[in-house]
């Protein structure tokens, strides 16, 4: 397991604000997202999903009990209708392929909100959104994508930042000794810990796993075992914690390089149209002087 420190993500220079912006960076990360997909037929079989024939593929009812189960469609229109500003493409990719993961984990029969799982959705957000022109249509984005799910998003914000706190407070041991402390954190891990221990009132995710490796992050806890000792203290499958950190390292370096890409393009654009805004002034220019060279010969 690599050091935590791993997943620090670089800052990405300024972006376009144009969704219709067709570049091979949106392509590259659409086509690189694959391996950060869940694996939705069996969550289609633990929500009660089934495939429509006649609409589009990507369209999937629920068949929850739940009478107010909304669709995978009606969670992403219910983001557009909030959120009606073009979204940068390479930012648009990842954020409706998580909106139909995050639907599907939401509407799990055993899916309990929690705080870690708050906190690793915050910070898969903040990473990807980092760069984004505007300060304020990030946070206007996050406010529409969390509603859009019934869901609170200043209780996200609340509390990952409670455990962000918290976490620099820590070291590697207090960390996995969180139950033998009292406090409200500790009591959070403790009742994961009881519930995931119960094998029916849990419901791991990647979003769980990142939220955990972030509790590392913060508390400078670097050394291999300190996971193993967390997942075990929390009955989680450390297995499956490595499997999915390393499929959102493998999505950071892609988003990266995505982002990347996609600079250079606005940056050889604004280029080009600086250099055809100059050459008009350059003719003007060119024809003054010629002007000036046919008065003082005469």
């Amino acid at each position: 397991m690599a050091a935590v420190s791993s997943l620090s993500f670089p800052a990405i220079g300024q972006t376009s604000g144009d969704r219709k912006l067709n570049v091979p960076s949106a392509r590259y990360l659409a086509s690189n997202f694959e391996g950060f997909r869940f694996r939705t037929s069996l969550l289609y079989q633990s929500v009660g999903l089934r495939a429509s024939t006649t609409a589009s593929p990507s369209v999937f009812y629920c068949m929850s009990t739940a009478t107010d189960t909304p669709t995978v469609s009606e969670t992403k229109s219910s983001f557009l209708k909030v959120y009606k500003r073009p979204i940068p493409s390479v930012y648009n990719t990842v954020l409706q392929e998580l909106i139909v993961q995050q639907h599907l984990m939401r509407y799990k029969k055993t899916y309990r909100y929690d705080a870690v799982f708050a906190l690793g959705f915050v910070t898969v957000y903040d990473q990807l959104m980092e760069g984004y022109p505007s300060d304020e249509d990030r946070d206007a984005i996050f406010q529409a994508y969390i509603n859009a799910l019934k869901e609170d998003p200043q209780q996200y914000r609340a509390d990952a930042q409670k455990l962000e706190e918290w976490a620099r407070a820590q070291t590697s041991s207090s960390l996995v000794e969180f139950s033998s402390r009292d406090g409200e954190v500790e009591a959070i891990l403790k009742d994961i810990a009881e519930r995931a221990g119960s094998k029916g009132s849990f419901s791991y995710s990647r979003f769980f796993a990142i939220g955990l490796f972030r509790l590392l992050e913060l508390a400078n806890a670097t050394e291999p075992t300190v996971l193993e000792k967390l997942c075990a203290a929390l009955n989680i499958d450390k297995r499956s914690v490595d499997r999915d950190l390393d499929v959102y390292r493998n999505l950071l370096s892609k988003l990266v390089q995505a982002k990347e890409l996609l600079k250079e393009y606005v940056d050889r654009e604004k280029k080009k149209r600086e250099e055809r805004s100059e050459s008009p002034k350059a003719n003007e220019a060119v024809k003054k002087c010629l002007g000036e060279y046919q008065y003082l010969s005469q």
